[in-house]
């Protein structure tokens, strides 16, 4: 799905004329033995995705803004890059817009009714049509929980953070001088989680860290959640990790997650009724993948063959998770 991913991407760029994507390149690292590294070395290479295998000393040298210790695997995907969020939301409602649909922005859903005829309510009006496709997010179980469908999604309230650089005539952690970065297992006490960053765009002279996970939150209370353990786990991180960025983050923002228990998405009809089509739980590594994801969503409402294999995301092999 990622390499058909990649070309809709660029094919939407020429549609648009505008760019979205920007090719930065992509370190992984992992403490040894690293055999979520290796597996994604070897998926690469399979693909035929341009990578390489860094040695300490050579790491050290092409990036002095870092400080990782010789007990790590370091892998860089070629390939790799950063999607621009916002552009890539407006070229896609762009195009569809052109292609003759119509966006009801702000009309919350109150209630789906099923049947051959699926009627979707709303405040202002009722909607029917011979099929839908709920796309939810956070909030697709308060959709499909009255239509005898409780999905094991999980929201997830995650702390975004913008962290500056301590530089004063350059910024070392930049687009052209710094890539993309995935740590994968960190430890944390007794658990494991991923970190990721981004290179300076969004805010000036701030890179973007992560943890990959958060604390459970209710989407419709999302601005309530003032956990901050994910901050103080990521401050003890740059201090050891990013000598050049500020060890707390000037910038925290919100945003959710909607995690399934394998963190694979769902993609598939209701198991009652076929005319429901359900894409959800993407677990926070949804939005590159999301002219494809449309593209098979689509071909399933309309009866077509997927053009991609989906028994890996069907809702089936949650069964005994799922009140079906």
């Amino acid at each position: 799905m990622m390499q058909d991913a990649y070309q809709q991407w660029f094919d939407i760029e020429k549609e648009t004329k505008t760019s979205l994507y920007r090719k930065t390149g992509m370190l992984w690292l992992e403490e040894n033995p690293a055999d979520q590294l290796l597996q994604t070395e070897a998926i690469l290479k399979k693909l035929d995705f341009k990578c390489k295998r860094y040695e300490t000393d050579e790491f050290k040298v092409k990036y002095p803004m870092l400080n990782y210790g010789n007990n790590y695997k370091i892998l860089f995907d070629e390939e790799a890059g950063v999607l621009k969020a916002d552009k890539c939301l407006r070229a896609l409602q762009d195009l569809y817009v052109q292609y003759g649909g119509t966006i009801q922005d702000g009309c919350q859903v109150t209630g789906i009714e099923p049947g051959p005829f699926v009627r979707v309510m709303t405040k202002e009006t009722i909607y029917k049509a011979a099929g839908i496709v709920i796309t939810a997010g956070p909030w697709t179980n308060k959709l499909t929980s009255p239509i005898g469908l409780k999905l094991p999604l999980q929201p997830m309230g995650i702390n975004v953070c913008y962290w500056k650089h301590t530089q004063k005539f350059h910024n070392p952690y930049s687009y052209g001088v710094f890539p993309v970065i995935i740590h994968n297992l960190v430890r944390v006490d007794n658990s494991f989680h991923d970190i990721y960053g981004l290179p300076s765009e969004e805010y000036p002279d701030q890179m973007k860290l992560c943890l990959h996970t958060g604390t459970e939150v209710d989407p419709d209370q999302r601005d309530l959640n003032d956990s901050r353990w994910d901050v103080e786990i990521l401050c003890d991180y740059v201090k050891r990790h990013f000598p050049l960025l500020e060890p707390k983050p000037s910038i925290i923002e919100k945003c959710i997650y909607t995690v399934t228990p394998d963190h694979d998405f769902i993609l598939d009809c209701h198991p009652k009724w076929p005319n429901i089509v359900i894409g959800a739980g993407f677990s926070g590594h949804g939005f590159k993948l999301a002219p494809v994801v449309g593209r098979v969503l689509s071909e399933k409402i309309l009866g077509m063959k997927p053009s991609h294999n989906l028994r890996p995301f069907t809702i089936k092999r949650f069964q005994t998770k799922s009140s079906l």
